[in-house]
């Protein structure tokens, strides 16, 4: 598979926005940093929704889209304006890109339908014109109009802009498991640059890209297109804004898709921690799978074996950096985040065997091209702003897991007890809300949207980025929730190549129904 395609397919990553990134807000993506406090803030999802009278907000609800050709064939782009801040309507407005693919039929048109892709940072309309417009379900696509807004801060959305293109090179080399005080002072001094980056280029808008207000962007959208009620498919991140929306405006839920559930009454540390976990649990079915074959890299003997095996080869390319055939040569932290990269979606282990057949043999550009695909790098150098989107949402949405770097050597241990592989890099990125120049706006807490339309969550049990105790806890929350567990491997579960989850998904889009109590899916 496409290691550029893996990304956008599987939603971007998501949790601990860092050098790894991650789409936790409490995002895509992932991510952010969270506060120990269960309890909503001042500034929850709720109290946000009251900074603004309707009235004061009429302009917006009563705009008309002009629709104009995109360029991709089958969809057409429009211009969505919002308030830069809710809280202040009659100030500065943001201007947000759409896209849509109209219904194909035949059969009834049953509306809209808008997706996420998660990150936070993933770009909504890249995911729309890329994959879900042509590539979601025909009986879906027949049925539904698919839309897409990119959110505030990202890609066509006013993005959010902080490093240069080689600004980002140095930063995604900077070493993640710091084995002295200069290595922390320098990966510290690197969030620090990133953030200060953030402030300078992007000021204005940084304030103003939490969850709660691209949520409340959805629902002028939803009105603007005509739809009395907002369908929605969310995947990885995407889920926190779609529950949000239902906290939001309960009364205005139609059918709600979360998959790759994210759990929102957690802090930034417990998202972080469980995350990790995620990771190692990805990584064990992978290594399964790697030693039932004769040329797997880290050997054949045993899952153990495996991961001391590559543990070694961190250590060894941390010490030692590998070539990649350019000026970059793969680092511990590089090939970290190439192997993470590979966890979303099973179909590329083989890509990732090979890629580790080449690093441990002293050939890193195989490893470095799945790290450049997850971070969004081009050919030429130049990033998109998912990295950017991702730590500005997530620093906003919660307060930062650790005040200094001391509470990050704290937390390495129960790091390395939750993945003895990838534990005490992530242990160490998600310092990066630490020195957000922005402060917090909203808080951990749990989200029940009473009154809400069923509301149908999806959870994979092996799902690498978002745990499946997530969704469990999630639709468990949710006062109108169904939970639909897949039993398999990758991140997210719809679209991924499950009839029964397929089935199960489209069956609620185009009905209504959402399944029974405790559905199973292989």
């Amino acid at each position: 598979m496409d290691s550029r395609r893996l990304l956008r397919t599987s939603a971007t990553a998501l949790a601990a926005a860092g050098l790894i990134l991650s789409g936790c807000s409490g995002g895509s993506d992932a991510a952010a940093s969270r506060t120990p406090s269960a309890a909503p803030s001042a500034h929850s999802a709720p109290a946000a929704a009251a900074a603004a009278s309707p009235e004061a907000l009429k302009t917006y609800y009563s705009q008309k889209l002009t629709w104009r050709d995109c360029g991709v064939t089958s969809f057409q782009c429009a211009t969505l304006r919002a308030p830069l801040d809710y809280a202040k309507p009659g100030g500065e407005q943001i201007d947000l890109a759409v896209s849509r693919a109209r219904a194909t039929g035949p059969g009834k048109r049953l509306g809209s339908l808008l997706v996420n892709p998660g990150g936070p940072g993933g770009s909504a309309v890249g995911y729309l014109e890329g994959y879900a417009g042509v590539g979601y379900p025909a009986p879906v696509r027949a049925r539904y109009d698919m839309v897409a807004v990119d959110p505030r801060g990202v890609e066509r959305s006013e993005p959010v802009e902080c490093l240069t293109g080689p600004q980002m090179d140095t930063f995604t080399q900077v070493d993640q498991t710091p084995d002295d005080s200069a290595e922390v002072n320098a990966l510290s001094a690197a969030f620090k640059e990133f953030s200060a980056g953030c402030a300078k280029k992007s000021g204005t808008i940084l304030p103003h890209v939490s969850t709660v207000e691209t949520a409340r962007d959805m629902d002028i959208l939803r009105a603007v297109l005509g739809d009395e009620k907002l369908s929605y498919v969310g995947a990885s991140y995407g889920t926190f804004l779609g529950a949000t929306y239902a906290e939001l405006f309960p009364g205005r839920v139609g059918r709600l898709v979360l998959d790759g559930a994210m759990d929102p009454a957690l802090p930034a540390i417990d998202l972080n921690r469980d995350q990790t976990g995620g990771f190692e649990t990805a990584f064990r079915a992978f290594a399964a799978d790697c030693v039932s074959k004769p040329d797997c890299p880290l050997g054949t003997e045993s899952v153990p074996a495996a991961g001391a095996a590559l543990k070694k080869f961190f250590r060894d390319v941390d010490a030692e950096p590998v070539p990649t055939g350019e000026s970059r040569a793969l680092g511990e932290s590089l090939a970290t985040t190439g192997v993470i990269a590979a966890m979303y979606d099973e179909g590329a282990w083989p890509q990732l065997r090979e890629a580790l057949t080449g690093a441990i043999g002293g050939e890193g550009s195989g490893l470095l091209a799945l790290a450049d695909s997850y971070y969004e790098r081009e050919a030429d150098g130049t990033y998109a702003n998912l990295m950017f989107a991702n730590a500005a949402v997530n620093c906003l949405d919660l307060p930062p897991a650790y005040t200094d770097p001391a509470d990050a050597e704290k937390a390495v241990p129960s790091f390395e007890k939750a993945s003895p592989i990838f534990g005490r890099g992530l242990a160490w990125a998600a310092l990066n809300c630490t020195s957000w120049p922005t402060p917090p706006t909203g808080g951990p807490h749990r989200i029940t949207a009473e009154g809400a339309a069923p509301i149908l969550v999806v959870g994979t049990t092996r799902d690498p980025a978002t745990p499946y105790k997530w969704a469990q806890s999630l639709a468990g929350q949710l006062s109108s929730g169904t939970l639909l567990t897949y039993e398999g491997d990758g991140h997210t579960a719809y679209g991924r190549g499950s009839d029964c989850v397929d089935t199960t998904i489209n069956t609620y889009l185009l009905e209504g129904t959402p399944p029974a109590e405790g559905k199973r899916c292989s």
